[in-house]
């Protein structure tokens, strides 16, 4: 099962979906919903903000990474907080 992704509205400029999507990081919701859905190489903590950040590749061929809240178990729901192109790992 998917989780739910929470956005915020999108005239809402100080929200989540304005921050990632409109205020130039380049990253769509779809993007942020392909990586927080499971198509993620490395989950861990974020080293400034104590949030879960994953790692992952989009349909798209970027490497992103998705900082963001786990909001619940039931049902599975993730609030982005941020999203931006990372450097892809090293082999």
């Amino acid at each position: 099962m998917k989780p739910t992704i929470i956005w915020d509205l999108e005239d809402d400029t100080e929200g989540n979906w304005w921050h990632i999507v409109e205020d130039g990081h380049g990253i769509t919701a779809e993007e942020v919903a392909e990586v927080l859905e499971g198509n993620h190489s490395l989950s861990t903590i974020s080293r400034t903000s104590g949030l879960p950040i994953t790692f992952g590749w989009t349909s798209l061929g970027r490497y992103i990474a998705v900082v963001y809240d786990h909001v619940s178990d039931d049902p599975l729901s993730f609030y982005p907080i941020t999203a931006y192109e990372a450097p892809p790992p090293r082999k």
